[in-house]
């Protein structure tokens, strides 16, 4: 038995609860909190196609260390809900930006760590970059996440666009259909590709998966890879935050940035490709075996990297 399979068994029964909900902006949020509401803030952003147990270990070792610790779902995911029906069912990056700084702006939170991976990732980018008042500092997994719309149609090479083959799926209405009846499968494929090296079990995938239930995440996940590409027009209301994003705005604070070597959508780099990004202080770390869903995999390294940018 690997290192990974014996911690993902022995976590799989740990539940982030009990839940709270909250109105922020367009969103009733279902967020997880711990730690002493004094302490230094952190928050912990999931991705696709995964929820707030992507932390399940990393929470508790930030608590321990007096971190008051915000782990939301995200719109589409578990509980967390629409609270207009005429709202549109966006995925695009602005948005997820927009929730986390909605979220801490309910909760009082007046600076915060903001950390993730993927979507998460992406809107700790989008905040890090747009709210730096409001940022301590910055952990993200494979660096800078803050989409080019506007060169999304250049291709990348072969070898790079297979492991995306969900994304242009997506594009078609067979893809909506196939999601809609096969949102655990799916899932299932993605984190076997995306962590080769992370022997989860049943009891750990279905503690995600019934996040997946929730009704609008069809409609949040097929915009999202839609919009990405400049295929669908996104929310009127955070078109003034695209418009920012599409300058492709650097981060001007304290970051940490993280590759797992065993990452099977998004290879592990050196970080010198987005180096100019940051124009702070900014440390790239690659974590060995850890894959795609790196805090889950190897909770310690991500929370060290959290607690380290607090120290500083």
């Amino acid at each position: 038995m690997t290192e990974n399979a014996s911690a993902t068994r022995a976590s799989s029964s740990k539940r982030l609860e009990p839940l709270r909900n909250i109105d922020a902006g367009p969103l009733n949020i279902a967020y997880y909190e711990a730690g002493p509401v004094d302490g230094p803030a952190v928050m912990l952003m999931h991705g696709f196609p995964y929820d707030i147990h992507s932390y399940v270990d990393v929470a508790p070792i930030l608590a321990a260390q007096g971190c008051r610790v915000v782990v939301p779902y995200l719109r589409g995911y578990g509980p967390t809900r629409f609270r207009e029906e005429a709202t549109p069912r966006s995925g695009e990056q602005a948005a997820m930006g927009a929730d986390m700084m909605a979220l801490m702006d309910a909760l009082g939170i007046q600076r915060a760590v903001f950390a993730g991976y993927d979507w998460g990732g992406r809107a700790a980018c989008v905040g890090a970059a747009l709210w730096p008042e409001r940022c301590i500092g910055l952990v993200c997994v494979n660096s800078y996440l803050i989409q080019d719309i506007a060169g999304a149609m250049l291709p990348a090479r072969p070898d790079r666009e297979v492991p995306l083959w969900y994304q242009y799926y997506f594009q078609l209405e067979r893809g909506r259909a196939g999601l809609a009846a096969n949102r655990r499968d799916i899932a299932r494929i993605l984190w076997s590709q995306w962590s080769p090296n992370w022997q989860f079990d049943e009891a750990c995938f279905e503690r995600t998966a019934i996040a997946h239930d929730n009704p609008d995440y069809v409609d949040v996940v097929i915009h999202s890879y839609r919009h990405r590409f400049g295929l669908a027009d996104g929310d009127p209301q955070y078109a003034d935050i695209e418009r920012k994003l599409a300058a492709q705005p650097a981060i001007s604070v304290p970051s940490i940035t993280l590759d797992g070597d065993g990452d099977g959508v998004s290879p592990a780099t050196d970080g010198s490709r987005s180096a100019s990004k940051f124009t702070r202080s900014r440390v790239h770390r690659v974590v060995p075996r850890a894959g795609h869903n790196l805090p889950q995999e190897e909770p310690e390294a991500f929370a060290a990297s959290v607690m380290d940018l607090i120290k500083a």
